[in-house]
């Protein structure tokens, strides 16, 4: 077979975790324009609506380490496959609850199941992807998530009004599952392994002619690097900002800025646009960057101009109460974390080396005790301000701001483990 750059497998496994992520984006974020409707149906107030989001947070915290852990064992054909089928069954059965206990238990358990999808995804980029190509990689995935998130309104809430939240649930859960059945099917863990895959791209990702033994982090040493407590901390208080998005974004528009369903159609979308291209164009500036600056500053850079605009224009969110300039300063905060995020990713590759799965699993879960956090404390938070919406966007865009300085100590040159290669 002639080696032509247009038939590089490792592409095509990008294709399917550029679906994977679409995917994902569209059942988390299914529940956010669900929000009014199932608060009005179960009867929920903004406080158990908070916990209703947050159980998922905590249960994707809970098991992100031990997903990764056992991605970086197992292999992501097998992980990837298992996680996809779990969460997937889950969605559906969100569709199914009758009341607040039940949304919680569901809720719980989707978390559970969907913990470990984008840890693996990164070890599948790890074992396929060259060192140089791994941020643009890392963009790409994150992009199809915030084009899965502009899709879902215009996928929700037309289904929403014609057959009610729950039938929503039940049509993305069957996504899952079709993508799984492909996954296990097609994909294999090493690029050796893959029939087809030509000793000149194996050459060009630097796999070798056999899978590497699998591996298990030594965390004893890790836990002594303060490169790690640093971007474990960094990703923490970013997603107090970025949660928002995904939990509570939808119901500040109706409840916070008057929205009805037509204006959702119009405007909600937008920071999900901005935020796909922003991800593909974070990963690009920084793999570009890299290459003239040096792996610190090509990562450190990307990261303090995406969070520190991003908490700029969260802040000045709370500042104005017009529709469209709500919309559009949230779309640019959002677009401008997106901007960071593949960079964060792809630092935990650049110090991970072979344990990347468990390393963006750490990462993820001091992330997620954010995202926790913050979907149970934004509703307490409003009921606390007399149902002001605005009141919770000063700390998060303060948060934020912290986040921003720590990109000033991270070093992506440091491996968690010294000697790894």
């Amino acid at each position: 077979m002639i080696y032509s750059p247009l038939m590089k497998y490792r592409h095509r496994v990008l294709a399917l975790l550029f679906l994977l992520s679409m995917i994902t984006y569209i059942d988390r974020v299914c529940i956010g324009f669900a929000g009014p409707r199932m608060q009005a149906d179960v009867g929920l107030t903004p406080e158990q609506y908070g916990l209703v989001l947050s159980a998922f947070a905590l249960a994707y915290m809970i098991f992100e380490i031990p997903s990764g852990a056992w991605g970086d064992k197992a292999g992501p054909r097998k992980l990837l496959t298992r996680i996809v089928v779990w969460w997937s069954v889950f969605t559906s059965l969100t569709g199914a609850a009758k009341n607040y206990t039940w949304l919680l238990i569901t809720r719980f358990l989707f978390g559970a199941g969907e913990a470990g999808a984008y840890p693996n995804a990164s070890g599948a980029i790890s074992r396929w992807f060259p060192a140089a190509e791994r941020g643009r990689a890392q963009g790409i995935v994150w992009m199809a998530s915030r084009v899965g998130g502009a899709f879902t309104p215009f996928l929700v809430v037309p289904i929403q009004a014609h057959y009610g939240w729950r039938s929503s649930f039940y049509v993305f859960g069957i996504l899952g599952l079709i993508w799984g059945i492909v996954w296990f099917t097609w994909f294999r863990d090493h690029p050796s392994e893959k029939k087809g895959v030509s000793q000149e791209e194996l050459d060009e990702i630097g796999a070798g002619s056999s899978p590497p033994a699998h591996v298990k982090l030594p965390w004893g040493t890790v836990f002594r690097s303060s490169n790690f407590w640093i971007i474990l901390l960094m990703y923490h208080l970013y997603c107090y900002g970025a949660f928002f998005f995904l939990s509570w974004y939808p119901t500040f528009l109706v409840k916070g800025r008057g929205f009805d369903d037509a204006e959702l159609l119009s405007y909600s979308w937008l920071p999900f646009v901005l935020g796909a291209i922003a991800n593909m164009g974070g990963g690009w500036v920084s793999d570009r960057l890299v290459t003239r600056v040096g792996l610190k500053w090509g990562r450190r850079t990307v990261g303090l101009i995406g969070l520190g605009t991003s908490a700029t224009f969260i802040f000045a969110t709370a500042l104005t109460h017009d529709k469209l300039l709500s919309v559009i300063f949230l779309a640019i905060g959002f677009a401008a974390s997106d901007f960071m995020l593949p960079v964060a990713w792809a630092v935990c590759l650049d110090v991970g080396k072979k344990y990347a799965g468990t390393v963006t699993g750490a990462m993820n879960t001091a992330g997620q005790l954010g995202s926790f956090t913050v979907a149970a404390a934004f509703g307490f938070v409003v009921t606390a301000f007399g149902g002001n919406y605005d009141a919770p966007l000063y700390p998060m865009a303060a948060l934020m701001g912290l986040s921003t300085l720590l990109w000033l100590k991270i070093d992506p040159t440091r491996p968690l483990v010294p000697g790894d290669d």
